[in-house]
């Protein structure tokens, strides 16, 4: 199965519909009228696909495993066609569009079994996806717009050349993804003053979004923290309290991690772990939705991000 640790958990929702088309309006008569030999069709089919909803995972080889919090299945009977909708709800990982066709597909097969004694000309059509929602295909980031961040990594052995950055290039490689060119590159000592400068220079330079790493942690070297907050002058706790709350699922010594975030101006500024596999979570956990920020200060002050 496709690996999906790297992802949030979230609302998710998703809409399927099957067409059941018979061949004579007695086969609908016998439908209404609950006359059908084997029972009753619409009942019968309801339940064959909340079995179905719960148990897509042991049909579908790449379905994960998931809670499915919430399933409806709707029917709805015109001229000579039985429309069937399922909806499914869940707060997980990934979505549930396949968890609704199959819901939907299985009450179909059902309503087919039910009929056949009495129908022979039933037709099965048009199995499709008409909605779904949440994750972060929900978030969406606007093609023809660019960010320009700032990258600066707070280390004394990379500054001192006893250490290669690797931490500071991931960051800068993975919000390319994200429309985030990285102009501003620096690199500077676990020095309070040296790193305050350092962020200065990058809103200075109009850099709109400023990500630290390094200095996050509990060394008496790590002074991350207390260099940042001084200039903050809006604090966004939420931002590093889910980057956190995700880092505990994967490890437990996230909860170490003293980042801190908010905006200095317009300039919204992050602070990651030092590791690289830290700051890949993190990115995992806040982007692109980190982004909504940005828009609200747009509107709100009224500046202009880049155009490509």
């Amino acid at each position: 199965m496709i690996n999906i640790t790297h992802k949030s958990s979230s609302l998710r929702k998703a809409i399927a519909v099957a067409i059941v088309k018979v061949s004579s309006l007695d086969t609908i008569d016998a439908i209404q009228n609950n006359t059908v030999p084997k029972g009753n069709v619409l009942e019968s089919a309801r339940v064959a696909a909340l079995f179905a909803a719960k148990k897509t995972a042991e049909v579908i080889p790449d379905c994960h495993p998931m809670p499915v919090e919430f399933t409806a299945i709707r029917f709805n009977i015109k001229d000579l066609e039985i429309s069937i909708e399922a909806e499914i709800h869940t707060v997980y990982k990934t979505g549930v569009e396949v968890e609704a066709m199959y819901a939907a597909s299985v009450a179909a097969i059902t309503i087919y079994d039910m009929l056949k004694p009495i129908d022979k000309q039933i037709e099965i059509s048009n199995i499709r996806l008409v909605h779904k929602s949440g994750g972060k295909s929900d978030v969406k980031v606007k093609g023809d717009v660019t960010y320009k961040a700032a990258v600066i990594v707070c280390s004394d052995s990379v500054s001192s050349g006893k250490k290669e950055d690797m931490a500071g290039k991931a960051i800068m490689e993975r919000l390319k993804k994200f429309n985030i060119e990285s102009p501003f590159y620096a690199v500077v000592p676990d020095e309070i003053i040296k790193i305050q400068q350092m962020i200065t220079d990058a809103v200075g330079h109009g850099a709109q979004i400023i990500v630290l790493t390094g200095g996050t942690g509990l060394s008496k070297r790590d002074i991350t923290p207390e260099a940042v907050k001084p200039l903050i002058e809006t604090e966004i706790p939420g931002i590093v309290e889910w980057a956190r709350q995700f880092g505990q699922q994967r490890t437990p010594y996230a909860m170490l991690s003293r980042g801190v975030a908010g905006f200095i101006k317009n300039t919204l500024v992050l602070t990651l772990p030092g590791s690289v596999n830290g700051v890949n979570e993190t990115i995992d956990a806040l982007f692109p939705q980190v982004l909504h920020v940005l828009a609200v200060r747009k509107e709100d002050e009224g500046w202009e991000l880049h155009k490509k």
